[in-house]
Parts: C-alpha cells; structure tokens; sequence
C-alpha cells in the first residue's frame, strides 16, 4: 500500500472489509470510507473513479480480492465480486467521467480537514433584532 494515495488507502480498506459482500455499490463504499475516515459532511459525495480503478487492480493483484467495476444506466459505479478483476471498458469510463463534473467525490482533502481538525460548523448566532419602538428619533 505504499504507492497509494491516503483515499486510495480508505478505499482498500472498505472494499477488505466488505468483501464478503458480492455487489457493493458506489453510495455503500463511500459511506464505509466516510465511516473509517471518520469524515463529517459530504453525505452524498461518491467515490473517484480514478481513485477506485487504483484500488480494484491493486486488490486484484496484491490481496487475490478479485472485483470488476460495472456502470449503471445513472452512471453510478456497483463492484462485483468476479473470477478476474475488471475496469470499465472505454464507453462506460467516459460516460462516467463526464458525469463526475456535476458530483462531488471524496478527496485526499477531505481526510487532511479531518487530521487537522477541518473547519468546524459554524452556528449562527442570534440575529438582532431592531426594535422600533426602543430606537431613537431618527430626525
């Protein structure tokens, strides 16, 4: 795991420990690394998939955990558990990475605001109020 990225690293880690599973899904692996990582916010964001073919074809050469990368017809990435491990083909990677414009993904910059901290949610203070009727005469 040397040659990988921290969210690479996440990712691996995710995909070892639901590998009993047959079909993982995009949103189920992104929550498990949101979980790992302990990464608040982003709720939605989904998994590079530069990021994940790293990963798949680590895994299928280093840890024999043998999965293929599929595209649904909402170009959301599902990871099958298959006899050889598998990218996607040309027209689907394509498809994918255009649509990766509009969505956000988890970053190697989302783990670094967790190790120092992040920025912590700012609440909203109490509005003030003016009172009409305390202010003074405004002529």
């Amino acid at each position: 795991m040397t040659d990988l990225t921290p969210i690479q690293k996440e990712i691996v880690t995710a995909l070892e420990q639901m590998k009993e599973k047959s079909l993982i899904t995009e949103a189920n692996l992104a929550k498990k690394v949101r979980e790992n990582a302990k990464i608040s916010g982003k709720n939605k964001a989904g998994i590079c998939l530069k990021d994940l073919e790293v990963c798949i074809e680590y895994l299928g050469e280093n840890s024999q955990l043998p999965y293929a990368l599929h595209l649904n017809s909402a170009n959301d990435i599902l990871i099958k558990k298959e006899d050889s491990w598998k990218l996607l083909d040309g027209d689907a990677k394509k498809r994918r990475q255009s649509s990766e414009k509009s969505i956000s993904v988890l970053t190697n910059g989302d783990l670094r605001q967790k190790a120092s901290g992040g920025k912590s949610p700012k609440k909203r203070n109490d509005r003030k109020k003016l009172n009409i009727r305390d202010a003074e005469d405004w002529d």
